[in-house]
């Protein structure tokens, strides 16, 4: 499995969760809520990496192109943590800034399988 390149995004990175549960909701307003499946809470990056090289830029626009050609999934560890998790990226975009620098960004999504 690849790994992500070792070059850290910007400041500011943000993750979301949304845990699969379901809920069922009865007549007399009584509610009851089930977690749904193994891994319920997957995590979701929005990751920017801004004014970086346009050498580093090619990378990880490389990184993620080969990963969409072949649809496998990659490792990388959340800012802040020592631990990879497994991620697929279904959209990054890339700005042009200046001459020489560039700005991506992507939305990593974690998926668990073997």
């Amino acid at each position: 499995m690849a790994t992500f390149p070792a070059i850290n995004p910007t400041y500011g990175a943000s993750k979301a969760n949304q845990p699969i549960v379901r809920t069922v909701q009865f007549g007399d307003g009584y509610e009851q809520r089930l977690t749904y499946g193994l891994n319920q809470n997957p995590k979701v990056w929005t990751l920017t990496w801004q004014n970086i090289t346009e050498a580093n830029s090619d990378t990880i626009e490389a990184f993620l192109d080969a990963r969409a050609d072949d649809n496998a999934a990659f490792e990388w560890a959340p800012p802040d943590e020592a631990v990879t998790y497994k991620w697929v990226c279904p959209q990054w975009d890339k700005t042009i800034t200046y001459n020489g620098r560039a700005t991506i960004t992507a939305t990593f999504r974690e998926v668990f399988e073997p």
